[in-house]
């Protein structure tokens, strides 16, 4: 099967449907397995139900389509906030059993940029880099982010992941420098999926990277950047994780 780099701007022919809905839409990203292909809306509700998230759920919908919006306006590639949210279940399930915990580790994930709603978008899309005056700027997002969800008592765990999420293992991130189990546990899985997700899809400033370079970037890091403890269940989940990294927007001409 041909892929093309993962960008938007690829589109496929006639003739590719969703194995699961049915859907033809050259705009969503496909993931092939088993000769069949699975649309990436269809794939990370698999992944929900595989962790226990298998009804429906009022404040979800919201919160996917409030995270949707987001993508939409820092120009993201799929469906990002709704893919590591998804997969941050999967190492998360490893570690909690609750599952209406789950459910709000999977908003926290969902919605873990929901502060950047207050930073310009002469900062937020710059393509060179920030000034230390516009730095300084971005660094608020994580503590806007948990303010505006912790008005909400079923958002409060989300609240923490939201805050903490851009905190580093050895206490050099930010808002406020934590470190080690200082840091949720939740926020600690979530550092490495976006990381993973940051580096193997498309960005304004570099193409995707391939799963096995990814993967030896967080092992690198692994102590200081990331928990060794979120990197060993990160490498549990290898499999599920290779599958996210290969969804893609597919090549014209290529069937089903």
């Amino acid at each position: 099967m041909a892929f093309h780099a993962k960008s938007p701007h690829h589109r496929h022919g006639s003739g590719i449907e969703c194995a699961v809905c049915g859907t033809a839409e050259p705009d969503r990203q496909y993931h092939r397995s088993d000769e069949a292909l699975t649309c990436e809306h269809c794939l990370l509700d698999a992944r929900k139900q595989l962790c226990g998230l298998t009804d429906s759920h009022p404040y979800e919908e919201f919160a996917e389509s409030l995270a949707a919006a987001l993508d939409l306006r820092e120009k993201e590639t799929g469906l990002h906030s709704k893919r590591v949210a998804s997969h941050t279940l999967i190492l998360a399930r490893h570690h909690f059993t609750d599952v209406a915990t789950l459910r709000e580790i999977y908003w926290g994930s969902l919605l873990h940029d929901i502060g950047k709603i207050g930073v310009p978008d002469a900062i937020l899309l710059k393509p060179d880099r920030l000034t230390a005056e516009e730095w300084h700027v971005m660094q608020r997002h994580p503590e806007q982010g948990s303010r505006i969800l912790a008005k909400m008592p079923f958002f409060s765990l989300a609240a923490q992941i939201v805050l903490c999420h851009e905190e580093r293992f050895d206490g050099s991130g930010y808002p406020r420098g934590l470190s080690g189990d200082a840091i949720p546990l939740a926020a600690r899985l979530f550092a490495v999926i976006d990381t993973l997700d940051a580096m193997t899809f498309d960005r304004p400033y570099r193409k995707a990277l391939p799963f096995d370079a990814a993967k030896a970037e967080i092992l690198r890091m692994s102590g200081s950047q990331f928990d060794p403890l979120a990197v060993e269940t990160f490498l549990r989940e290898e499999e599920i994780l290779r599958e996210m990294t290969a969804l893609d927007f597919l090549a014209p001409g290529v069937t089903s």
